[in-house]
């Protein structure tokens, strides 16, 4: 399986990321090892979560995508064959929120106990905190990675200015940087990616990791009426995209596929594989059948012709 290079740091990831947010929620911890096991089957290596995964679901607390994931790589035995990602920042409870250096460092501890490792790949700044000085934060990182309990950082749902702004920090004092951004960014929703962040990541080396691939299943093409809203706990997203722009994306994939003998949710990843400067889209699934579908979009190979179609069709105003 190709590897790529996350940003400039020396993580090489797989051209698929795994999401992590389903374990523990729409999967549970039995169908999340087979999840995985196909996943890392397949020869990829790449997983996201969070601690906030799945602070959502009644009677959770957070943390439970995490351990999960470190219950199945204790299981393995296979943590050094993986990247693994994870953030923080995100309201895990009143008092546990923000990019504090003092949360961080509680923060961290909380998630390396729940995934059953010393280290993280990843460490990623979930939401921007307005409130606490990002030479703080920086500073943060900077202690855990010298005490190797973090490899690399990414940000995750930063404007373009507050991104800009952390890199020339990191320049200025000499701080560990963001090496990577994790935007919303799929065949549906471009426009803000690409306005402005994405000629700012292509600059400055930084490798993309966008969540929100299929837009929430939207880019399978099971949702092609309001009556399919019903499919999934995700089904009441689908208002969002179903519009004349939206049947216009699915008319497309379904058109290329056809060529391809693939499926729509193959040929949106591969679209956003092939898109330059992008890493890794991340997918999430909640059934090894669904893994085995995505993986196969490591191997399609969009020619321009089909690139163009999808470009036109999703284009937006």
């Amino acid at each position: 399986m190709e590897k790529r290079r996350l940003g400039r740091s020396d993580l090489m990831v797989s051209p698929l990321c795994l999401g992590g947010n389903v374990f523990g929620w729409t999967a549970d911890e039995a169908t999340s090892f087979k999840v995985l096991d196909a996943y890392v089957d397949a020869g990829l290596n790449f997983i996201d979560t969070a601690d906030v995964y799945s602070t959502w679901v009644p009677g959770h607390v957070g943390g439970e995508s995490e351990t999960i994931i470190g219950k199945w790589m204790k299981a393995r035995g296979n943590r050094d064959k993986l990247v693994i990602a994870t953030k923080v920042g995100s309201e895990m409870a009143p008092d546990r929120k923000g990019l504090s250096k003092s949360y961080i460092r509680s923060a961290v501890e909380a998630s390396l106990q729940r995934l059953q490792t010393d280290h993280i790949d990843l460490y990623q700044s979930h939401r921007d905190d307005l409130e606490t000085p990002q030479q703080e934060t920086l500073g943060a990182y900077e202690e855990l990675i010298r005490d190797g309990k973090v490899r690399a950082i990414g940000a995750s749902n930063f404007t373009a200015a507050r991104l800009k702004e952390a890199l020339e920090i990191s320049a200025e004092l000499g701080l560990p940087r963001y090496e990577s951004l994790q935007p919303k960014y799929n065949l549906h929703d471009r426009a803000e990616y690409e306005a402005e962040l994405e000629p700012h990541c292509r600059q400055e080396d930084i490798g993309v990791i966008p969540y929100y691939g299929l837009a929430s299943g939207f880019l399978t093409g099971k949702y092609r009426s309001e009556a399919d809203f019903g499919k999934s706990v995700r089904g009441g997203r689908m208002t969002a995209y179903l519009d004349d722009r939206g049947r216009r994306i699915l008319a497309a994939l379904d058109a290329v596929a056809a060529r391809k003998g693939a499926i729509p949710a193959q040929v949106a990843l591969a679209w956003l594989m092939a898109r330059p400067g992008l890493t890794a889209p991340i997918a999430s699934a909640t059934k090894v059948e669904q893994v085995q579908e995505i993986v196969k979009a490591t191997s399609l190979q969009l020619d321009p012709a089909d690139i163009a179609e999808l470009d036109k069709a999703s284009a937006y105003a």
